[in-house]
């Protein structure tokens, strides 16, 4: 792999303001990653469970704090699924995990 990608993780905070009143803050956090495409076992795998996954997103998996929304290149996605391989298929695989993702909404905005 090789990480030629930035990919921000999007992790998002309850918190409380000086009123009292609840508000929630976003957490951004840049890392590398590798781009794959979604393979079509699970595009139909999925289909069966209303979600659609658009891309795949390899990142070190020390990286990756349970962030439930990504951006990548200017649209942001929902993480699905998280995925750890079972094999290592080159020398640092072992250190990645797979983010299933859906989405792809331009600039956060609907």
């Amino acid at each position: 792999m090789a990480f030629d990608f930035e990919l921000t993780l999007i992790k998002t905070i309850n918190d409380t303001n000086d009123l009292g009143d609840s508000i929630f803050e976003e957490v951004k956090t840049d890392v590398l990653c590798d781009v794959l495409s979604v393979t079509r076992s699970e595009h139909y795998a999925a289909m069966s469970n209303q979600v659609k996954p658009e891309v795949v997103f390899v990142v070190n998996k020390y990286d990756y704090a349970k962030e439930i929304d990504v951006e990548f290149e200017g649209s942001r996605y929902s993480v699905i699924r998280v995925f750890e391989p079972k094999k290592s298929k080159g020398i640092g695989d072992f250190e990645t995990i797979e983010l299933i993702c859906e989405g792809g909404v331009n600039n956060g905005t609907s």
